[in-house]
């Protein structure tokens, strides 16, 4: 989930290499390379038979999850067009505390002092490295910002719903491929008609394979075997990795906000994770 995570991090800072794509453009291409890597990478590991008996069989469950990345995967990028890198990232970060009351709603998972303590402190550290930059938003700033939320509410969907799944025999990997179809489906008409340079197309394609393909498909694989709050708590870490990535490659050295709050989330992060082998550690060796 962490190495999921590192590759996510790298959406900022590539797509604000971006020559001249326009909003619903990038998310149409970042799409179209994400559906055709997942094709390929299912379809190898899989067999392309197979996969398509899984699209068929899978039930509404899976067109849920798929339903649940397509939104993700879109309106991630339309906020990454119409605020900053940070205040997307800032609104993400209300994935845990979502994933964790929906899981209790609709999974009945009673979850540890420990979650939920790492659940606000990590809270409190996005919000401890962000708030001057929601302070400072305009109006189109808060329309990203709206745009923007529904990633977490999406995910904290996905993450209940693959755990849901997991207690079955179900199989989620092919809704990342339903997602990136819908997601590149809804958005072509908008954004037609294309007019990407090379150099966009070739980053959009990065993005594609790299930050999502790849990402999501190891993602599904984790969250089968951690508890749904957990894996959404797993995933602030791409804020913090979101911030490296523009220390080192655009020059932008973080404030001493941003250094506080992410020790915070980072913090957080290993204590519970701590606890938890301890707790695991602890039955085991009573078993």
């Amino acid at each position: 989930m962490v190495g999921a995570t590192l590759l996510w991090s790298i959406a900022g800072v590539v797509t604000r290499q971006l020559d001249s794509a326009a909003s619903f453009e990038t998310t149409f291409w970042r799409s179209f390379f994400n559906a055709v890597a997942l094709l390929v990478l299912l379809g190898a590991v899989r067999g392309f038979g197979a996969l398509g008996r899984s699209l068929q069989r899978g039930g509404g469950i899976l067109w849920l999850s798929g339903g649940c990345w397509a939104v993700m995967f879109t309106a991630f990028m339309l906020a990454l067009t119409m605020t900053t890198v940070a205040n997307v990232l800032v609104t993400m970060a209300l994935a845990p505390l979502l994933t964790a009351l929906i899981a209790r709603v609709a999974l009945g998972q009673r979850l540890p002092a420990r979650t939920w303590a790492a659940i606000v402190v990590a809270g409190v550290g996005i919000g401890w490295m962000y708030a001057h930059e929601l302070g400072a938003a305009g109006t189109g700033a808060w329309a990203g910002i709206a745009i923007a939320f529904g990633v977490p509410l999406a995910a904290a969907i996905n993450w209940t719903t693959i755990q849901k799944s997991s207690r079955g025999s179900g199989d989620l990997l092919p809704a990342v491929l339903i997602g990136a179809v819908l997601s590149s489906a809804v958005t072509l008409w908008p954004a037609w008609p294309l007019r990407a340079s090379m150099h966009d197309i070739g980053l959009l394609a990065l993005l594609g394979v790299a930050q999502l393909a790849v990402p999501c498909l190891i993602a599904v694989a984790a969250a089968r075997r951690l508890a749904a709050p957990e894996a959404a708590l797993l995933s602030l870490l791409e804020v913090v990795f979101g911030v490296t990535w523009t220390w080192l490659f655009a020059s932008e050295v973080p404030s001493r906000d941003v250094l506080v709050g992410g020790a915070l989330v980072v913090g957080a992060l290993v204590a519970n994770e701590a606890l938890a082998l301890r707790r695991r550690a602890g039955v085991v060796a009573a078993t």
